[in-house]
């Protein structure tokens, strides 16, 4: 069970991140240049290059294209190494998930308290993880709303990924930042919605006034691997527990069909989330 540590996940673990910052110095040592030639060869200060090779500000993934641009020499060692900083910059808790997301074959999440991180806007994640406790830096921050948004990349990616999600009707109604902030979320939820290998459905507020009501117990994401076989992702208060026992799995497939079961259709889904956009009357 992949468990988050304090200081992990303020982004202390960064082995790839060291790595890249010792070899960005030697070659730019190698070619003869001050930490200021080189920010001006890469559009960055002397200061910016000062903090990557110490460590003091992880490389960002711009900042890694101009340095395969600057120093790579067609050897593309930056570019390589774009997808596991980009690992790195996950809470310790995601980034074991976060491989099997990017290479699955199908996902099927329920969320109850906030939209799924894969659909999320910038500016709804920005506010989301801005506003968490405990807080963490602005630095921090903005590394998690670019992390979160490269999640995207599986919405097209080659081949395709099936892609399901169920939210609790209460998460269309919670205005992270501002109402505005939700507004955009929205319309973006239902632009989402009608790609070819996403579906959406909404579980009404007032499933618990008419009998069972199958997600009272929380969030699950449902993966099918790209062998085939099948887990589940569990994630609260910060710990999270991926679940490949497949008595288990399936105990809790069946839990998720009946959630989709109790929920509105896709289309009766959509109209509510234009609805609550203002977009459909």
């Amino acid at each position: 069970m992949p468990k988050a540590d304090g200081n992990k996940d303020r982004g202390e673990e960064r082995p790839t991140s060291l790595l890249i910052a010792e070899i960005a110095r030697i070659i730019r040592l190698e070619k003869g240049l001050t930490q200021e030639a080189l920010g001006r060869l890469i559009g960055y200060t002397g200061s910016a290059v000062s903090a990557l090779e110490t460590g003091a500000q992880p490389v960002s993934d711009a900042m890694l294209e101009r340095l395969e641009d600057g120093l790579g020499d067609r050897r593309g060692i930056f570019e390589a190494a774009r997808k596991y900083i980009l690992m790195e910059k996950y809470p310790v808790r995601f980034r074991q998930f976060s491989q099997l997301e990017a290479k699955a074959h199908s996902i099927s999440s329920y969320e109850t308290h906030v939209v799924d991180g894969l659909f999320q806007t910038e500016d709804y994640a920005r506010a989301l993880i801005g506003g968490s406790y405990p807080p963490v830096s602005e630095s921090r921050a903005e590394e998690l709303v670019e992390a979160r948004m490269a999640r995207k990349a599986l919405f097209d990616r080659d081949p395709m990924a099936m892609i399901e999600l169920i939210l609790d009707e209460s998460v269309l109604l919670r205005p992270y930042g501002s109402r505005e902030v939700l507004r955009g979320q929205l319309l973006s939820l239902a632009s989402d919605a009608q790609r070819d290998n996403v579906t959406v459905q909404i579980l009404p507020l007032e499933r618990g006034l008419k009998g069972s009501y199958a997600g009272e117990r929380g969030s699950m994401k449902l993966v099918e691997t790209k062998d085939h076989d099948h887990v589940v992702y569990l994630e609260i208060e910060d710990e999270s527990i991926l679940v490949s026992n497949r008595a288990k799995v399936s105990r809790l497939s069946q839990r998720y069909a009946k959630i989709r079961a109790q929920s509105l259709s896709p289309d009766e889904s959509l109209g509510l989330i234009e609805r609550l956009a203002g977009e459909r009357k």
